[in-house]
C-alpha cells in the first residue's frame, strides 16, 4: 500500500505548482503600485487579460480610462490601486 501511495503523492506534489501559476490572480490582491505588464488578450474596453512581470496573470480592469487602444502582446505600464486601474501607458 505504501508504494503506491508515494509515487501519488510524488505526483501531486510535483504538479501543484504548475497547477498554481496557470490559476488567475484576482486584482484586487496585488498590491496598490506600478507594474509592467505584457497584454495576452484584449477582452473589451474595460478588461485585459495580461501577464506581469513576476508571472502572475491576472485580469484588469479599467477605471475611467479605457483600453480600446491597447492590442494582444503590447507591453503596458499600469497603476494599480484597489484592483482597478485608473491610468496607463501603452510601451
Amino acid at each position: 500500500m505504501r508504494s503506491i501511495i508515494s509515487p501519488a503523492l510524488f505526483a501531486l506534489v510535483a504538479l501543484l505548482p504548475i497547477a498554481a501559476s496557470a490559476a488567475l490572480v484576482d486584482p484586487s490582491l496585488v498590491p496598490d503600485g506600478t507594474y509592467v505588464c505584457k497584454v495576452e488578450k484584449v477582452e473589451d474596453a474595460q478588461h485585459l487579460l495580461v501577464l506581469m512581470q513576476n508571472g502572475v496573470e491576472t485580469t484588469l480592469i479599467a477605471q475611467g480610462v479605457d483600453f480600446s487602444k491597447v492590442k494582444a502582446n503590447d507591453t503596458i505600464k499600469v497603476s494599480l490601486m484597489k484592483g482597478k486601474v485608473p491610468v496607463y501607458t501603452i510601451q
